[in-house]
């Protein structure tokens, strides 16, 4: 317990969303600006499963060894599932030196030379997942980390800790959902894969089939089953896509499986069963149901490896190596004398997840009603079987194509048992409160229920979908949003989307604002810039139009420098978009309905940039006609000071509508308050004025209390902690007795007499301390 806070008090806040992503390339990722040489550095690369993170890694290896990277003389390569094993105990010098790689001479010398030089070195640690279990991150306890046996928890903790190697460089690879920053003091750089983009998959595609005879039909009957292709974002999933679609042309068919259920029960039996005898696939379909109970005992734990002499038999391990769905490797032995031990890891993630919903379905003692427990579209708590991220689609897919002859080819299951397992599926999905689902959970739902293709589902789902639909910081990928829009359009209600900080690419944005039941939607304005410009270009005027006016901004609130050149983009395109307008009809009053109807702008850039972020905004104010609520302040303290105050005063006149203005805590002073005074008139219609916690003194209420009459419309005036006196507390209330239209003027400042103030209230009850 102690060890687990002691690791809390040196938590950071990660928020990847927080961040501006920007494109790098290979070259870059060992740049870390601003660093000291003589620490660890921590590099993390993200993805999901299939994004290509080993890929990534292999590719960094062999570009090293080709002279590239040259800051490292030693690059060590662990994958985590081979080394996570949690009998094995290991020594830093066989980690480096047995497990990786034996030098046949001068180990001993050449193990003092990584110690000596550990700025010279590279430790990549790929799939940080393996290393998981639900026991607190250990600390290193080791006297002699380096030299004696830990386990590879134990060796880790010692490298981030910096009591092993300190000075080296660490590469992570992981999912983005892992817990990888519970167990990392600091890391120095977040690196994240995000797949192919439609350009890349046709260009993979076209590279797979270069040779093939099928090479101009494939590319065709891949993107004719848009949800594959769109499964095709993901390498790997990619890879198997292709692998199919060769079998289905070499086989005269002409098309494609709908789901990707089909695809991997298609996969599996023509490995396995094709051009087989009738006694070598009943011995598969054996082998088959036992490799898929051990899938699901290691996916259980977090696994997917595991000592070879553990598998059940001879014949399961042959049968799973002949067929590619194991990958052999050997551990390193403590002595010369010691026995050298091996083990297998499942060769891909897809394999065990579908294995591991295979064995669910075929186990005998897993009665029916207990199917739905590990889809867990209820559950609050994150099962372990969460990890196995596609085994729950997988399963509903199966428990629907059990009467498919390719799952025939699998299994020796009944109809009855089948029938009664889809009757429990579809009573159990009838009874789900689909409007308590948390969006994460929904999209699990509509893509297991996709995986099924059952119309009656699919149409009971899309009738109790919700109007509102957020997807605010849920990560929708191309499978996501093609499940997401084929449910939509079935349903007959209306629908708003908020689509903000999802990473949607501009091909699932521009299919979900084209339905026509899809009255509203939020997005970030990069992306919805960025589709508009599109549309622009391909001259699709009709969509423009109705995309523009179904984006809804309101309310905005800006906290990065991004997002005032975002909004400014937006600006610039409404007067592009009232050009095409004026030019095909000669109307030139045509507004961007977000823009006509923003009324309240937070603005939330902190003191870094705020005062920077201001002079652009001001620019574009007048943009916003019915702009009522302008808000400047922060818990960060914009700190816009007389600069930003000045700019600021200048737009005035065009806030016509403006009625609550909020400069609370942004470093004002005299100066400031003189220019916001000779031009606070000018906004007809405030209503609120807060200049709470600046720095205004005397002078500065002088001006005020000038201007005050002159503000007909104001009704609440806050000057609340700033540093005027008795004498500007005298002015304000002499001018306030002018103004009978203020009704509250918010006046306590720690350098007003406790008494001056009390007499001030007692002449005018208007006034609050």
């Amino acid at each position: 317990k102690s060890s687990a806070k002691a690791m809390e008090k040196e938590l950071v806040t990660c928020s990847l969303q927080e961040k501006e992503k920007i494109a790098i390339d290979k070259s870059q990722i060992f740049q870390i600006p601003q660093r000291k040489d003589l620490e660890t550095k921590v590099i993390v690369v993200l993805g999901k499963p299939g994004m290509g993170k080993s890929i990534l890694i292999q590719k960094i290896c062999q570009d090293w060894s080709n002279k590239e990277f040259p800051q490292f003389e030693f690059v060590f390569w662990f994958d985590c599932r081979q080394i996570s094993l949690p009998e094995k105990q290991y020594s830093l010098k066989e980690l480096l030196l047995e497990f990786f790689v034996k030098p046949q001479e001068g180990s001993k010398e050449i193990f003092e030379y990584i110690l000596q030089n550990p700025d010279k070195v590279l430790l990549i640690f790929d799939g940080f997942k393996g290393l998981h279990d639900h026991e607190n991150f250990p600390r290193c306890s080791a006297r002699q980390p380096e030299k004696d046996l830990c386990s590879i928890k134990e060796l880790l903790s010692g490298l981030i800790q910096k009591k092993i190697l300190n000075g080296c460089t660490l590469l992570f690879t992981a999912r983005p959902k892992d817990k990888l920053f519970q167990y990392l003091s600091k890391v120095d750089k977040i690196i994240e894969i995000v797949g192919f983009s439609p350009q890349q998959r046709e260009l993979y595609i076209t590279k797979y089939f270069e040779e093939s005879p099928y090479c101009d039909s494939a590319l065709k009957l891949i993107k004719e089953c848009e949800y594959l292709f769109s499964h095709c974002y993901s390498p790997v999933m990619c890879r198997f896509v292709c692998f199919l679609c060769e079998t289905v042309l070499e086989m005269g068919e002409k098309s494609l499986p709908s789901t990707l259920t089909e695809v991997f029960l298609k996969f599996f039996q023509q490995k396995i069963m094709f051009m087989q005898t009738d006694v070598t696939i009943t011995k598969n379909q054996e082998s088959l149901a036992t490799l898929a109970r051990v899938a699901w005992c290691l996916g259980e734990k977090h696994q997917s490896a595991m000592k070879s002499d553990l598998i059940p038999s001879e014949e399961v391990k042959e049968f799973a190596l002949k067929y590619g769905f194991f990958l052999p490797f050997a551990f390193p032995r403590h002595s010369d004398s010691e026995e050298e031990e091996f083990g297998t890891t499942f060769s891909d993630f897809v394999i065990q997840n579908f294995l591991c919903a295979l064995h669910l379905l075929l186990a005998e003692e897993l009665k029916d009603k207990n199917l739905t427990k590990y889809l867990s579209f209820l559950s609050k708590k994150k099962k372990p079987f969460n990890w196995l991220d596609l085994m729950p689609r997988f399963l509903t897919g199966l428990v629907f194509l059990q009467d498919d002859p390719c799952f025939w080819s699998l299994s020796n299951e009944d109809d009855k048992q089948s029938t009664k397992k889809q009757k429990t599926l579809l009573k159990y999905i009838r009874r789900l409160q689909i409007n308590t689902l948390c969006p994460e959970r929904l999209l699990e739902l509509l893509h297991c229920v996709y995986e099924t293709q059952n119309n009656y589902l699919l149409q009971h789902v899309a009738l109790r979908l919700e109007p509102d639909l957020s997807f605010l910081g849920i990560v929708l990928t191309p499978p996501d949003v093609h499940v997401l829009h084929s449910i939509l359009k079935r349903s007959r209600k209306e629908f708003s989307l908020d689509l903000r900080k999802s990473s949607i690419d501009m091909q699932g944005l521009q299919a979900l604002v084209s339905l026509k039941n899809v009255t509203s939607f939020r997005a970030s304005l990069s992306d919805t810039v960025g589709l508009w410009r599109s549309l622009e270009q391909t001259k699709d005027y009709e969509l423009l139009k109705a995309s523009t006016e179904k984006f809804v901004l309101e309310p905005f609130k800006a906290k990065t420098m991004k997002e005032i050149s975002d909004l400014s983009n937006l600006v610039e395109m409404q007067e592009k978009m009232r050009n095409c307008v004026q030019e095909a009809s000669g109307c030139t009053s045509y507004e961007i309905p977000a823009i006509r109807n923003l009324r309240k702008l937070e603005f939330a850039l902190g003191p870094a940039c705020g005062l920077q972020g201001l002079l652009k905004l001001v620019k574009i104010l007048a943009a916003f006609p019915s702009l009522q609520h302008l808000d400047l302040d922060a818990l960060s303290e914009n700190g816009i000071g007389d600069e930003g105050a000045t700019s600021l005063s200048e737009v005035f006149p065009t806030l016509t509508s403006l009625e609550t203005l909020n400069l609370s805590q942004n470093k004002i002073t005299d100066l400031g308050a003189e220019n916001l005074a000779a031009a606070l008139p000018s906004l007809s219609s405030l209503k609120t004025l807060s200049l709470y916690n600046n720095n205004i003194c005397d002078f500065g209420a002088e001006n005020l209390a000038k201007v005050l009459p002159a503000m007909t419309s104001l009704r609440v005036l806050d000057v609340q902690y700033n540093k005027i006196t008795g004498v500007g507390a005298q002015q304000l209330t002499d001018s306030l007795r002018k103004c009978p239209h203020i009704k509250n003027l918010l006046l306590w400042n720690p350098t007003i007499p406790y008494g001056v103030l009390e007499h001030l209230q007692q002449l005018d009850s208007r006034i609050s301390v």
